[in-house]
């Protein structure tokens, strides 16, 4: 990652959605490179850039260029589904696909701009997720889920399951009021941010010190263990803490900050958190 994107994580860290940050930079880079610096019109242009999903390339098209194309944002999903009293989870496939046939059949044949807005405020102002106004909707009259006293029920919520649990630990590796730091992957969980290191919770951290930085740890300490929720599972930490001797070792990929010098870096939350514990270090 360039500086300046490490600048752009270390403002948006703790916001979550990092790819985000990494995209809206991306999308700006190929804007300038890939199109003189002007802003494509089109939805089918404006999709090729990173980040950027069908709907939201539409809204961009309808509301900035007034071209006719449909959106189907959270807000619209739920108009759609309650009016057309569509059953099923919006998000899966098979509903998807008839929500977007409806949207693309109500698309006017002119004020595009003013008929989108009104798509969202109308989801997002009066057919709300619970306690819909429904004596204030311009489309009551024929709506489905407001006939059939469903609009409770629909849109359908995701299906619950039961989010997987996984356990690490993350290692708090000191050496003279510093700790380590390391650059995650581009790619996965927490996408170039800066992280502890971590080890299987069946691993032994000052075997770790010394086969991968060639040290032997002179001190060790705990704190609390904390749980992340992520979308798709919830991440268990066991945060471990090593006093490394004066020797540490140059890595790459890797800084030694000060924990208060980290906490202004791009990192995760729970990687925040665990810093902000640091109350003092542990005698070097």
């Amino acid at each position: 990652a360039t500086a300046h994107e490490d600048e752009v994580l270390a403002l948006w860290s703790g916001l979550g959605y990092y790819s985000r940050a990494r995209n809206l930079h991306a999308a700006a880079q190929t804007l300038v490179t890939g199109h003189d610096g002007i802003f494509p019109q089109t939805p089918a242009d404006i999709v090729r850039l990173p980040g950027i999903g069908r709907s939201t390339a539409a809204a961009i098209a309808a509301l900035a260029f007034g071209q006719r194309c449909a959106i189907l944002d959270g807000n619209v999903r739920r108009v759609l589904a309650r009016h057309g009293g569509i059953d099923g989870w919006p998000g899966d496939k098979r509903v998807e696909a008839v929500l977007w046939e409806i949207a693309e059949s109500l698309l006017p044949d002119a004020g595009i701009e003013a008929y989108t807005q009104g798509m969202m405020d109308l989801g997002a102002l009066i057919c709300t997720r619970s306690r819909p106004d429904c004596a204030a909707c311009p489309v009551s009259d024929d709506c489905n889920a407001r006939r059939q006293e469903r609009t409770a029920e629909l849109p359908a919520p995701r299906p619950k399951k039961t989010l997987p649990e996984r356990h690490v630990q993350m290692l708090l590796l000191l050496d003279r009021g510093e700790l380590m730091l390391e650059k995650r992957p581009a790619r996965g969980i927490w996408g170039g941010l800066w992280s502890l290191p971590e080890l299987a919770v069946d691993a032994d951290p000052l075997r770790h010190c010394r086969e991968h930085l060639g040290v032997d740890a002179i001190a060790q300490f705990t704190l609390p263990s904390l749980t992340h929720g992520f979308t798709h599972f919830r991440l268990h930490i066991r945060p471990v803490g090593l006093q490394l001797p004066p020797r540490r070792p140059e890595l790459p990929g890797r800084i030694w900050l000060t924990p208060s010098d980290a906490l202004d870096a791009a990192l995760p939350a729970p990687v925040r958190t665990l810093l902000a514990q640091l109350d003092r270090l542990p005698a070097a």
